[in-house]
C-alpha cells in the first residue's frame, strides 16, 4: 500500500470503522449468500480500521497503548456477552429478533462508540518513515501478531472453549460451563499484568510459562488441564499490548503478514478434523498439538522482535508511561465492572440439578436422535430456539445430538447444548471435546447421568466416529444410553470396524440400553446385522421401517412402546426420530396396536398429526407407531 493510500485511510479511519458496521447490519439480509458477503466486507473493513488506528498512533505510545487496551477489553466484553447468552453473541448476523438477537441495540452502541472515540491525528498523516523506526524484523513482528490473534480467537473468544477441551464426562471431575467466569477473570488479570508488568510479560520466561500452559491444556484433562488454559489466557491478554504495539511500529506490511498467517492457522485448526474433505488433509489429521505448537512458535517470533523495538523507542516510551498511568484507573474500573457482571452470570447459570421427566407416573423415557448440523438452520440463522421448541413439544426426556461441536472459529466458538440444557432443564454431556477431532456428539437427559465415557471408534481412513456411553438413573433403575455417529459411507472398512467395536460395547453392558445413532446403512443389509442381532444383543425399534439410511434407534432389555419420525422443517437437513420406552418392563413383540389402545401417558403429542406445526409433522408413516 503506497503512502498516499495509507494517508487517505488514516485520515478517514472513522469512516472505515463505520463501514465495518456492515457486518452488524447483515442481519437485515435474508439471503444467506448475500449476508455472507456483507459479513465478509464488514470483517475486512474492521481489520483495516483497527490496523490503521494502531499504525497511525505509532509515534504516540500513550495513545497507541490506550487503543490496544480498548481492543483487548472489547474481547473480554464480547466473551462476557456470550457467557450471558449461552455462547451466542446477541449482535451476530446469525441472530435476529426471532432467535434472541439484540442486533439493533448492538448497532446503536457501535455507532455511539465510533462517534465518541478519539480522533486519530497522526503527526505526519500516515507517512511514518521515522529515523528511529525499530530495526528488528517486521516479518517476525507480523508472525507474533498472527499467533496472538489466532490464540485469542480460537481459545478466548468464548469462555467455555477451554472447558470443553478438558471435559471428560460424568461424574464431573473438572470445570463446567458456569465456571467460564474463571476464564474471563484470567483474561482481565492478563490485561492488568500487561499494564503494570510489561517488562516481565515480554520476557522469555513468560513465554515459557505460556508454552507450559498450552502443553498442559493439550495433554491433560479436567481441572489440571484447565489450569493450563487459564495460564495461557493470562499470557495472551497480557502480551496483546506489547505485540500489537510492536507490529504498529514496524509498518503496514506487518499487519498484512499477520492477518495472512492468522488465516492459515484458522484453516489448519479446521484441517485437523476436516481432513477427509480437504486437499492435504491427511497431513494435518488429528494434529491439534501441531497447531498449538505453531501458535507458541509464532508468539515466540513476536517476542524475539520486541527487545530491539523497545530499545529503539526507549526515549519516547518513558515519558509516555506517566500519561498511560493516569488512564489506568479507568481501565481497572471497566475490567472490574465486567468481572462483577460475569460473576453474576455464573451464579444465575449454575445448574440446579432438580430436573423432572415428562411422564414420571408411567415411568416412561422418551428418547430421540437428531443430527443438528452445527445449530445453523437452512437459512443460516442460529437454530437453538427452534430446536428447543420441538424438543419440548415432543416431551423428550433424553436426546442425542450429532454434528454438535461448534467450538471452532468457523462455527463461532459456540455450544448450543448449554442453552438447550439450561432452558429445558436437562443434564448435558458434551461428548468428545473440540480437541478430539470429531464433528461432535452430545447427550441431554432429564435423568441424572451417573457415569459417562467418551469413545473414539476405529477410523483408519475416514472421519473419527464419536460415541458417548452414559448410565442414567431413571425411576430408581440404571439404564444405559449410547449416542453414536458412524463414519462416512465411502469408508467401508472404517464402518465395519466401528460396528464391531460398538456391538461389543453394547453386548457387554449388563443394563437395559438404548442406542441413538447415525449409522449410514440400509435396514437388513451389511453392518446392520452387526448392530442388530446376537453379536450386539440389540433390537431395532421398528424392523419393518425399511425407509432409513442415517438415523437408527436400537434397544435391549427394556420395553419399547412407541416410535415416530418427525420432519425437520428448515432447522437442519435430517429428521428427528423418537422412541418411547417403559422402565422396569422387559422387551415386547413387534406387534403393532392403534393409539386408542395406548394409555394417554404413553402417547405421542397429537399436535404433529396432519400438517403439524411450523412444518414439523409425523412423516413417512404420517403417524406414530405403537407396539404391544
Amino acid at each position: 500500500m503506497n503512502s498516499s493510500m495509507r494517508s487517505l485511510i488514516i485520515q478517514n479511519v472513522r469512516l472505515v470503522h463505520f463501514l465495518s458496521l456492515s457486518g452488524l447490519l447483515a442481519f437485515l439480509v435474508q439471503t444467506p449468500e448475500y449476508r455472507l458477503f456483507s459479513v465478509g466486507f464488514g470483517v475486512s473493513m474492521s481489520c483495516l480500521a483497527w490496523s490503521a488506528t494502531w499504525y497511525a498512533e505509532q509515534s504516540q505510545p500513550a495513545r497507541l497503548e490506550s487503543r490496544v487496551l480498548a481492543w483487548s477489553i472489547g474481547l473480554i466484553a464480547s466473551s462476557t456477552a456470550k457467557f450471558a447468552f449461552s455462547t451466542n453473541n446477541p449482535i451476530w448476523p446469525i441472530m435476529h429478533a426471532e432467535n434472541g438477537g439484540w442486533n439493533k441495540t448492538g448497532l446503536l452502541l457501535a455507532v455511539v462508540a465510533i462517534v465518541r472515540s478519539p480522533r486519530v491525528v497522526p503527526s505526519n498523516r500516515g507517512n511514518f518513515d521515522l529515523a528511529d523506526r525499530p530495526q528488528s524484523s517486521s516479518a517476525l513482528a507480523g508472525l507474533g501478531l498472527a499467533g496472538l490473534l489466532f490464540g485469542m480467537h480460537s481459545l478466548l473468544s468464548d469462555s467455555s472453549t477451554a472447558i470443553l477441551w478438558v471435559w471428560e464426562g460424568f461424574p464431573v471431575r473438572g470445570p463446567i460451563a458456569a465456571n467460564g467466569v474463571l476464564t474471563i477473570a484470567m483474561m482481565g488479570g492478563g490485561v492488568l499484568l500487561g499494564i503494570f508488568f510489561q517488562d516481565a510479560v515480554c520476557s522469555w520466561a513468560s513465554l515459557l510459562l505460556a508454552g507450559t500452559g498450552a502443553s498442559v491444556l493439550t495433554c491433560y484433562r479436567n481441572w489440571f488441564g484447565y489450569m493450563g488454559a487459564l495460564l495461557l489466557a493470562i499470557y495472551l491478554t497480557a502480551a496483546a499490548n506489547p505485540l500489537i504495539m510492536s507490529a504498529a511500529r514496524h509498518g503496514a506490511l506487518t499487519f498484512g503478514l499477520g492477518f495472512f498467517v492468522y488465516n492459515i492457522m484458522v484453516l489448519a485448526h479446521v484441517w485437523v478434523v476436516a481432513y477427509a474433505f480437504v486437499p492435504g488433509g491427511p497431513l494435518m489429521r488429528e494434529h491439534t498439538d501441531w497447531v498449538m505448537a505453531a501458535t507458541i512458535l509464532l508468539l515466540a517470533a513476536g517476542v524475539y522482535a520486541l527487545p530491539r523495538s523497545a530499545k529503539n523507542n526507549k526515549r519516547r516510551t518513558r515519558p509516555a508511561k506517566n500519561i498511560v498511568n493516569r488512564s489506568v484507573p479507568y481501565y481497572t474500573y471497566v475490567l472490574g465492572i465486567i468481572q462483577l457482571i460475569a460473576l453474576a452470570i455464573s451464579y444465575l447459570r449454575f445448574p440446579t440439578n432438580d430436573y423432572i421427566p415428562y411422564h414420571k407416573d408411567e415411568k416412561v423415557i422418551t428418547a430421540g436422535i437428531w443430527t443438528v448440523h452445527f445449530s445453523l438452520d437452512n437459512d443460516m440463522w442460529s437454530s437453538e430456539r427452534r430446536m428447543r421448541d420441538l424438543i419440548k413439544e415432543l416431551e423428550l426426556d433424553v436426546i442425542g445430538l450429532l454434528e454438535s461441536d461448534l467450538q471452532r472459529i468457523i462455527m463461532g466458538n459456540r455450544d448450543s447444548t448449554q442453552y438447550l440444557a439450561e432452558d429445558l432443564g436437562m443434564y448435558v454431556d458434551y461428548g468428545p471435546g473440540p480437541n478430539k477431532h470429531t464433528w461432535g456428539s452430545a447427550l441431554l437427559s432429564k435423568f441424572p447421568i451417573v457415569n459417562s465415557t467418551h469413545h473414539l471408534l476405529p477410523s483408519p481412513v475416514g472421519e473419527l466416529a464419536p460415541a458417548i456411553h452414559a448410565t442414567l438413573e431413571a425411576y430408581g433403575e440404571l439404564v444405559d444410553v449410547v449416542v453414536f455417529h458412524s463414519g462416512q459411507d465411502e469408508d467401508a472398512e472404517d464402518r465395519r470396524l466401528q460396528s464391531e467395536y460398538l456391538a461389543k460395547l453394547m453386548r457387554e453392558s449388563p443394563r437395559p440400553l438404548i442406542l441413538l445413532s447415525y449409522l449410514v446403512l440400509k435396514p437388513g443389509e451389511g453392518n446392520y446385522n452387526t448392530y442388530v442381532g446376537e453379536r450386539s444383543g440389540m433390537k431395532d425399534i421398528d424392523p419393518s421401517d425399511w425407509d432409513r439410511w442415517c438415523e437408527y434407534i436400537l434397544y435391549k432389555g427394556i420395553r419399547r412402546s412407541g416410535y415416530a419420525r418427525v420432519s425437520r422443517s428448515t432447522i437442519t437437513d435430517t429428521e428427528l426420530q423418537v422412541g418411547k420406552f417403559v422402565v422396569g418392563q422387559g422387551e415386547s413383540s413387534n406387534e403393532r396396536i392403534e393409539e386408542d389402545q395406548v394409555p394417554p401417558g404413553l402417547r405421542f403429542p397429537s399436535m404433529f398429526r396432519g400438517q403439524g406445526v411450523r412444518d414439523h409433522r409425523y412423516h413417512v408413516f404420517d403417524e406414530p407407531r405403537y407396539f404391544v
